[in-house]
């Protein structure tokens, strides 16, 4: 009996030595294939762009293309539940964001992931502020006097979104509720085609990234009157900030993270996480991220377990925000 239980010990551990030696074979020839990267929201939006950017880069350090798919619907969310189905070894990865992994923890009470718990964190990817745009053709010249404007015009006045959970609708969701106002929301696909109308007059306001405001502001078709943070833009110098026009209680950054799959291989994400972090280091990737108003993430927050207990913050912070409004995915 001795004899039969030594073997069926020795048979285990050669098992687990096996499978150890199978999981760091695996590790160390990733990627053997193309990588897809999964963006929640339409082509032309600031995650599709700056999913893009960071993409291409990274293909060159793994030696294979970074394909991207833009897995839209379920506010944004779809793309976090393909990942969960999809098998952890790297070949199939997420660009996920504020709206994605934190706020749709308390908007959706039948949220199909949790983002603590059902993804590898890889490595925050960037932080951008946000912007209160309207259409050039607004009354309103001012942050003050749009204020008045949406508290008179509350019934009526249309507030585009890329969907509920989403950054445009989580960070226009904060600055209804300093307001006490409820708007009507007008979701779209994503932001691209959001601001498309923005720029055609079809809705009022929109809340958006620089990756978005930027280019549309400098070319004078839209209006942009505030950003939400403590200072000025250095690439929007003339916008005044929330607290200029009256509203500091709006005050919010939006962010990317890069994840992978449950149970993906340590090894793996430690490829994935170089690859993330040698984009963000070239000098032509920041060059083109500052222009998009993007920021690079400090160090910290490069690491797989710095992303985790950020995200852990991120969840919290927004739960009240959205309490308070009373919006929820239904």
């Amino acid at each position: 009996m001795k004899t039969m239980t030594r073997l069926a010990i020795a048979g285990f551990a050669a098992l687990a030595i096996a499978g150890a030696g199978t999981t760091a074979a695996q590790a160390q020839a990733f990627p053997t294939k193309p990588v897809t990267m999964l963006i929640p929201f339409a082509a032309g939006g600031p995650t599709d762009v700056v999913g893009r950017l960071v993409g291409e880069h990274m293909a060159r350090t793994l030696g294979q293309p970074v394909i991207i798919e833009n897995a839209v619907g379920a506010a944004g969310t779809l793309a976090g539940q393909r990942l969960m189905s999809s098998a952890p070894d790297g070949h199939v990865i997420l660009i996920g964001h504020t709206g994605t992994h934190a706020a749709a923890v308390s908007l959706n009470p039948n949220l199909k992931y949790k983002p603590l718990e059902d993804f590898a964190p890889v490595g925050l990817v960037n932080t951008n502020p946000i912007f209160l745009t309207v259409k050039k053709t607004h009354p309103s010249q001012t942050l003050t006097e749009f204020v008045t404007w949406l508290k008179a015009n509350e019934k009526t006045a249309t507030n585009a979104h890329a969907g509920i959970g989403s950054v445009s609708h989580t960070t226009c969701l904060l600055f209804n509720t300093v307001l006490g106002v409820k708007p009507n929301g007008v979701p779209y696909r994503g932001t691209g085609p959001a601001m498309t109308d923005l720029v055609a007059g079809q809705i009022d306001y929109l809340c958006d990234q620089a990756v978005n405001v930027a280019p549309q502001e400098r070319a004078g078709t839209i209006r942009t009157l505030a950003v939400a943070s403590d200072e000025r833009a250095v690439f929007l110098p003339n916008v005044p900030t929330s607290t200029e026009g009256g509203v500091p209680g709006f005050k919010v950054a939006v962010w990317n993270a890069m994840f992978a799959p449950k149970d993906t291989p340590p090894a793996v994400v430690a490829k994935l996480n170089q690859a993330l972090k040698a984009a963000l280091a070239d000098a032509g990737v920041k060059g083109k991220l500052q222009e998009l108003g993007a920021d690079v993430p400090v160090p910290a927050l490069l690491e797989p377990a710095g992303l985790r207990g950020f995200i852990g913050a991120e969840i919290e912070k927004w739960a009240p925000i959205i309490k308070a409004s009373g919006v929820r995915i239904e």
